[in-house]
C-alpha cells in the first residue's frame, strides 16, 4: 500500500518589499519618558502654585472687589492700603504676632538644631549601653503625630505653670526626634572615625572636637535640620492654640484664625486683612529657603566629589 506523500505547504505570495523588525530607538523612548515627566511636573507646579496665585490676587483687592470680582484676577491695586490697615489694626497687634512667631520659630529652632546635632553625633559615634534602645525610642517618637501630644503637653505645662508663656512654645521646639534622626544619619555619612581619633591623640577634648570640628563639617546637615524645624514651628497650629491664651503671646496662625471668627461673633469682616496677613506670612519662609540654598549646593558638591 503506497503511503501518501507529504506535500509542502505553498508559501503565500508576498506583495511588496519585506522589512525586518528592528529594535526601537532608545532615544525615542527616552523622549517619550521625558515628555511624560515634563507634563507631570507642569501639572504638579500648576496645582501647587494655584493657591498662591489666588492669595496674591485676593490680597490686592478691597472688600467690594473681593466678593464681586473674578477670584483669579486683579480688581484694582489696594495692597498697600490693606498692609497699612493690617499694621495699624488694634494698635499693631499683627506686628506683635509676627515677633512672637520669629521668637518661637527662630530661637526654638536654633536651640533645637544644636541639641539635635549633639544628640545625633553622640548616637552615631559613641558606643554606650542601651544605644540601640535609645535610637529605637527616637524613631518611635517622631512617628507619633504632634496632635496627639498636645493634650499631654498642656496638662504637663499646667502643672508646672508654663501655660500662656513663651516657654510653652520654646520647650517643645527644643526637642525634635526627627531632627535627631537626621543628624545621626548625616553624622554617619560625613564624620569619619579617623578624624576624631586624630583629634583625640592631639589632646583635644570632646567638647572642643564637637564645636571646632563636628559642627563645621555638619553645616549642610545643620542648615537642613534648622530649616525643617523653622517651617514646622512657623506653621504650628494645634500646640499654640492649646497652650497660648492671651493675644499678646499668639502666633500669626492663631491671630489670623481668631480674626476669621470675628465675622460670626461681632459682624466685623476682616477677610481682606486675613488674606493680606497670610500673604505676608509666606515671605519669611521664602527668604529662609533662599538664604539656605547655598548650604545645600555645597552639600551636593561634596557628595559629587566623594
Amino acid at each position: 500500500m503506497a503511503t501518501p506523500t507529504k506535500q509542502r505547504p505553498e508559501r503565500p505570495e508576498v506583495k511588496g518589499p519585506v522589512r525586518r523588525l528592528s529594535r526601537p530607538d532608545p532615544r525615542s523612548r527616552s523622549r517619550g519618558g521625558q515628555r511624560f515627566v515634563l507634563v507631570g511636573l507642569v501639572l504638579a507646579s500648576v496645582y501647587s502654585l494655584f493657591p498662591v496665585w489666588w492669595l496674591i490676587t485676593a490680597a490686592t483687592k478691597d472688600r467690594v472687589g473681593l466678593y464681586q470680582s473674578n477670584g483669579l484676577w486683579f480688581s484694582g491695586m489696594h495692597l498697600w492700603e490693606n498692609i497699612h490697615q493690617l499694621f495699624t489694626y488694634e494698635d499693631g497687634i499683627f506686628l506683635r504676632w509676627t515677633a512672637n512667631s520669629f521668637l518661637y520659630a527662630g530661637v526654638g529652632s536654633l536651640g533645637g538644631t544644636l541639641i539635635a546635632l549633639a544628640t545625633g553625633y553622640g548616637l552615631a559615634r559613641f558606643d554606650f549601653p542601651g544605644r540601640q534602645a535609645v535610637f529605637a525610642c527616637v524613631v518611635g517618637s517622631f512617628l507619633i503625630p504632634i496632635a496627639l501630644l498636645t493634650l499631654p503637653l498642656y496638662l504637663l505645662f499646667s502643672a508646672i505653670g508654663m501655660v500662656d508663656t513663651p516657654w510653652a512654645m520654646l520647650v517643645p521646639c527644643l526637642i525634635n526626634p526627627f531632627s535627631v534622626y537626621l543628624a545621626k544619619v548625616y553624622t554617619e555619612a560625613t564624620i569619619p572615625y579617623e578624624l576624631l581619633e586624630a583629634a583625640r591623640i592631639d589632646g583635644a577634648g570632646e567638647l572642643r572636637i564637637f564645636f571646632s570640628i563636628v559642627l563645621r563639617m555638619m553645616t549642610t546637615g545643620g542648615a537642613t535640620v534648622f530649616l525643617l524645624a523653622f517651617v514646622n514651628t512657623w506653621n504650628a497650629f494645634f500646640l499654640p492654640l492649646t497652650v497660648l491664651r492671651g493675644e499678646e503671646n499668639w502666633t500669626l496662625n492663631i491671630g489670623l484664625y481668631n480674626w476669621t471668627g470675628k465675622r460670626l461673633e461681632s459682624g466685623v469682616d476682616l477677610t481682606s486683612l486675613v488674606l493680606t496677613g497670610a500673604l505676608l506670612s509666606i515671605v519669611p519662609m521664602a527668604v529662609m529657603m533662599t538664604a539656605m540654598r547655598r548650604y545645600w549646593r555645597t552639600g551636593v558638591t561634596l557628595g559629587a566629589l566623594k
